[in-house]
C-alpha cells in the first residue's frame, strides 16, 4: 500500500501502520532528515515476551582451514611445544645444577689426590668420588661441559680444601694448581751425597746415570711436583751452578790469583768445607788469596779428606799424622796451589766469597774452640792461638772425666788435624796444620 508519500508502506495483518512505519512518521512530523540512517530495527525493536523467551541462534564456529589442519603444520606445532618444554626443563636442571655446583663439598678436611696422565673426565670424576672429594660426578661432568675444561684437566698431585664445591675442584685442576715439593741441598755436599739423597726422595722418578762432576751442582732449595724425574732436578741444578757462576765470576776482583771460572769453583769448596759460619767465609777466602799469591801450600785439611775417600765426603774419624804425610792429588799439605778439582759443591756465598776475599794480610786460623776461628797474619801470633786452643781442649778433658761417654756428632769446628778435642797431640811447628778441619 502507498503512503502519502507516494512509497509502499507495509501494514500488518490488519492494515494498521507497522512501528517501523509510525516511527518514520513520527521523524517526519518532528523535521527529521528523510535521508538520515534507520537505526537497526533488531536492536531497537521490542521482543514480544514469547520471542524473549526463545533462546538466540548462535552462529555455527567455522571449520579450521585446510591448510591449518596439514599435518606438516600439526608437527611443527608439537614440535615447538616439546622445544619450549625441553628448554624450561634444561633451565630447571641448569638452575639445580648451578646450585650443586657452587654448594659445600663432602671434604671434612683437606685431602691430597694424585691424578695420573691420561685420565679422562668420567675416570677422574669416578676418582675424586672414590677419594671423597666430591659426591656427585654427573654434576662435575656436567659443569666441566658448561665450561668448555674437558681438554684443559691437568694431571698432578692436587690439594683440595675442606668443603671444597665443584667449582673449586674444577678451578683447581683447571689450573694445575699442583702441589709443590721441596728438595733443600746443603752447601759442601760432594756430588755423590747429593745423588744419594735424591735417590731417597720417593716423590721423583727416574735414576741417575752417572754422577755428575764434582762442584757442578748448586746448592740450593728446589721445588718440583711429584713425578719430576731425578735427571731433571740434576740438569736444574747443573744449569742454576753454570749460571750463577757465571755470574760471580764477571763481578770477580781483577787481581785474584786464579786463572779461570773452574778454578774459582776450587777455591769456593774449599772454602764452604773450611767454615760454616757466613761472617768468616771472606776471611777465610782471604786467606787462601795470600797464600796462593805468596806460593805457600794452602794446608787445608779438607783436602786430605777428599784425597781420601772422594765423593764419600767423610772420613769418620780424626785425621792422624799419616793422612797428612799421605801424597794424593788433592792433599793440599803435599801439593802446590790448588788441588786438581772441586772438593764439594760450594753455594753462592761461597763461590762470592772467592772472587770477593777480605781485603786482609792474615796467613793462618785455628777453630777458637767456640765454633769459630781465629785469624793471624804472622807464625807467631798463630801459635799463640795454637796454645789457646790447647787449654781450651785441656778444660773440656778435665771436665768431661768421669762423665759418661756420649754418642759422637759431627763438629762444626774440630781441632787442627792430628789432634781432637780433649786429646791434643803435639805437633812440630812447621807442620802445625794452619786451618781447623771439618770432618
Amino acid at each position: 500500500m502507498a503512503n502519502g508519500a507516494g512509497t509502499y508502506s507495509p501494514r500488518d495483518r490488519g492494515g494498521n501502520p507497522t512501528p517501523d512505519e509510525r516511527s518514520a512518521a513520527a521523524q517526519r512530523r518532528a523535521g527529521a532528515d528523510l535521508d538520515a540512517p534507520v537505526p537497526d530495527a533488531r536492536r531497537i525493536t521490542p521482543r514480544s515476551p514469547r520471542a524473549a523467551l526463545e533462546p538466540d541462534r548462535v552462529p555455527e564456529p567455522k571449520r579450521p582451514s585446510a591448510r591449518a589442519r596439514h599435518p606438516v603444520v600439526v608437527a611443527g606445532s608439537a614440535l615447538f611445544t616439546l622445544v619450549l618444554v625441553a628448554a624450561l626443563a634444561v633451565g630447571l636442571a641448569l638452575t639445580a645444577g648451578k646450585h650443586r655446583f657452587e654448594a659445600p663439598g663432602p671434604l671434612a678436611q683437606d685431602k691430597i689426590v694424585n691424578i695420573p696422565r691420561g685420565l679422562g673426565v668420567r675416570d677422574i670424576a669416578d676418582l675424586l668420588q672414590r677419594e671423597g672429594v666430591i659426591d656427585q660426578p654427573w654434576v662435575f661432568f656436567g659443569g666441566v661441559w658448561v665450561h668448555k675444561a674437558r681438554d684443559e684437566l691437568k694431571s698432578g698431585e692436587y690439594q683440595f680444601p675442606k668443603e671444597a664445591s665443584l667449582r673449586d675442584v674444577v678451578n683447581i685442576i683447571v689450573d694445575g694448581k699442583v702441589i709443590q715439593h721441596q728438595l733443600t741441598v746443603a752447601e759442601g755436599l760432594t756430588s755423590e751425597q747429593i745423588v744419594a739423597r735424591l735417590m731417597e726422595n720417593d716423590t721423583l722418578t727416574g735414576n741417575i746415570k752417572e754422577i755428575p762432576k764434582e762442584g757442578s751442582l748448586l746448592p740450593e732449595t728446589y721445588n718440583f711436583t711429584r713425578g719430576t724425574s731425578r735427571e731433571q732436578i740434576i740438569q736444574r741444578m747443573q744449569h742454576e751452578q753454570r749460571r750463577v757462576v757465571q755470574e760471580v765470576w764477571d763481578r770477580r776482583a781483577q787481581d785474584l790469583p786464579i786463572e779461570n771460572a773452574d778454578q774459582l769453583v776450587i777455591l769456593a769448596s774449599i772454602i764452604e768445607k773450611e767454615t760454616s759460619r757466613p761472617e768468616e767465609r771472606t776471611r777465610v777466602a782471604a786467606v787462601f788469596v795470600n797464600r796462593l799469591k805468596q806460593r805457600m801450600k794452602l794446608q787445608s785439611d779438607p783436602t786430605i779428606i777428599y784425597g781420601l775417600v772422594g765423593g764419600k765426603g767423610a772420613l769418620g774419624r780424626a785425621i792422624t799424622r799419616s793422612d797428612i804425610d799421605l801424597k794424593t792429588r788433592y792433599n793440599t799439605y803435599s801439593i802446590d796451589g790448588l788441588p786438581p778439582g772441586p772438593i764439594a759443591n760450594p753455594g753462592r756465598a761461597s763461590l762470592e766469597a772467592a772472587a770477593s776475599p777480605a781485603r786482609t794480610k792474615e796467613l793462618f786460623f785455628v777453630a777458637d774452640g767456640t765454633g769459630g776461628h781465629s785469624f793471624s797474619e804472622s807464625l807467631d801470633q798463630h801459635q799463640k792461638n795454637v796454645s789457646r786452643l790447647r787449654q781450651i781442649e785441656a778444660q773440656q778433658k778435665d771436665a768431661n772425666q768421669g762423665a759418661e761417654p756420649q754418642p759422637a756428632t759431627r763438629s762444626t769446628a774440630p781441632a787442627p788435624a792430628g789432634a781432637r778435642p780433649g786429646a791434643p797431640r803435639p805437633l812440630q811447628l812447621q807442620q802445625m796444620p794452619a786451618f781447623a778441619p771439618r770432618q
